[in-house]
Order: C-alpha cells, then sequence, then structure tokens
C-alpha cells in the first residue's frame, strides 16, 4: 500500500508541475473516459436491480392512458 501511495504522490506531483492547460488536458484525458466507464456500471447495476425486481418495463401507452384518464375522474 506504501508503494501505490508514494507512486500516487509522484503522480500528482508531476500533474501539478506541469502548466496549466496541459495539466487540463492531462486530467480530461483520465476524467472523462473514467467517469463514463463508471457511469456505465451504474447503469449497467442499475437495470440488473430493476430486472430482478421486475420493475424493467414502462408501462405501455394503453395502461398509461387508462391511469391519465383514472386520474382526471
Amino acid at each position: 500500500m506504501n508503494q501505490i501511495a508514494h507512486w500516487w504522490d509522484g503522480v500528482e506531483l508531476w500533474v501539478t508541475g506541469l502548466a496549466f492547460i496541459p495539466q487540463v488536458l492531462v486530467v480530461m484525458v483520465v476524467v472523462v473516459p473514467l467517469c463514463a466507464l463508471i457511469a456505465r456500471l451504474v447503469d449497467l447495476a442499475l437495470a440488473w436491480v430493476f430486472r430482478v425486481l421486475g420493475r424493467d418495463e414502462e408501462p405501455s401507452a394503453a395502461a398509461a392512458a387508462a391511469t391519465d384518464s383514472e386520474a382526471r375522474s
């Protein structure tokens, strides 16, 4: 664990030593794909949970219209 912390400290020092524009480019090249990957994994996990709970289908248009007309009555 100490080696990982030491490596990460080196990366942080390297990034902070760069000028602003290269810092932004380096962070965007790493952060944007990482965030996209995390969002995709969360989406897949939630889809699985909804499928397990039986909540994965959207209501049909007829059922939604019937619910709307009942709500108006």
